[in-house]
């Protein structure tokens, strides 16, 4: 069975083969275009997927050694994410479909970030989660702690109630003066700082809910009323700054995290989305791993960001199950799990 997947939810196209949960290919085109805004813009975001999509897609067949006549299916992301974007490659889903006579299946963005966990790997296909499975999401503007049953049956259990975890990061790394994208970079200089350098205070909140709009604000203020005493504050102590901020949200995500499988005896635990690839998040699940009796997944950094093997996996199991839509289909920028 073979699957063409097609991700253009923000501001990375992509697309990818799966043949019967293998993938073949998966080929990305990112856009640099918002780096000087110091965030994505949509109007920039849908242009770009429309020069980028089909020479993508085009190079993600041939890496795979398939042609359009070979698919079953192509699977597309038909939200959340921006709706300029996300009609980019709704239309373009719906075209391919139609010129070689093949099923359509739409495919939920997040779903898919946790679906990545069951990417067939050649090295290790054994690697895979078992059900029930407790998987942190940290994606761009959400952050979800979901309880899967089966492949495509997930339920929610917490959410932020403001901004995400990815969303802190970057915008912690603007008041720093730091490019965007900010949570790399933040990675990358934490490493050089002493995360008990400074310290930030952590929301309270009852349940699995998350919430990181204090820490944000609580962040800008505590570095303008530095900069007022010491105007090379940021320069001096940046290194220390990062640390602290990702030692805090670490923290944060890591707390709910372990409320989460105390409350449901699950110990098969995962994470997944952008910020699946910090390094302090993926070192902190380790050591939870070893004093919890955990069984933990981590994915592959490439798996990680915005790709298309997640989404022609999602549609992998959709297949299965024969859940096709028809060509009448549009995008929701507000799609749920």
């Amino acid at each position: 069975m073979i699957i063409l997947g097609i991700e253009s939810s923000c501001d990375d196209t992509s697309a990818a083969i799966v043949a019967d949960g293998l993938v073949l290919s998966n080929v990305m085109a990112s856009q640099k275009v918002h780096e000087k805004y110091g965030g994505v813009v949509p109007e920039l975001a849908s242009r770009a997927h429309q020069q980028n999509i089909i020479p993508v897609v085009d190079d993600a067949l041939k890496s795979a050694g398939v042609v359009p006549a070979d698919l079953d299916a192509i699977a597309f992301t038909r939200g959340p994410g921006l709706m300029g974007s996300l009609l980019v490659g709704t239309s373009f889903a719906k075209g391919l479909a139609l010129s070689v006579d093949i099923p359509l299946i739409e495919v939920n963005h997040l779903q898919a970030h946790i679906l990545a966990h069951f990417i067939l790997k050649e090295k290790d296909p054994e690697n895979i989660p078992e059900f029930p499975f407790l998987c942190l999401l940290v994606s761009g503007g959400h952050t979800q702690l979901v309880v899967m049953d089966d492949y495509l049956d997930m339920k929610i259990i917490g959410r932020t109630i403001d901004d995400a975890g990815g969303e802190a990061f970057d915008k912690c790394a603007k008041v720093m003066g730091l490019p965007y994208p900010g949570g790399p970079v933040v990675d990358k200089l934490a490493a050089e700082g002493n995360p008990d350098a400074f310290t930030f205070s952590k929301p309270r909140l009852s349940g699995f809910d998350y919430s990181f709009s204090g820490l944000k604000t609580s962040f800008l203020y505590f570095v303008r009323d530095q900069l007022k005493k010491d105007k090379d504050f940021l320069i001096s102590a940046r290194a220390d700054l990062a640390a602290s901020l990702q030692k805090t949200i670490v923290s944060i995500l890591m707390d709910k995290l372990i409320k989460a499988s105390e409350n449901t005896g699950i110990n098969e635990i995962g994470i997944s989305g952008g910020v699946a690839a910090n390094s302090g998040l993926r070192n902190a699940l380790l050591m939870e791993a070893k004093g919890r009796n955990w069984n933990v997944y981590l994915p592959e950094f490439s798996y990680s960001t915005d790709n298309a093997a997640m989404i022609a996996i999602t549609g992998y199991y959709k297949f299965l199950k024969k859940e096709f839509v028809s060509h009448r289909v549009t995008p929701d920028a507000r799609m749920n799990i």
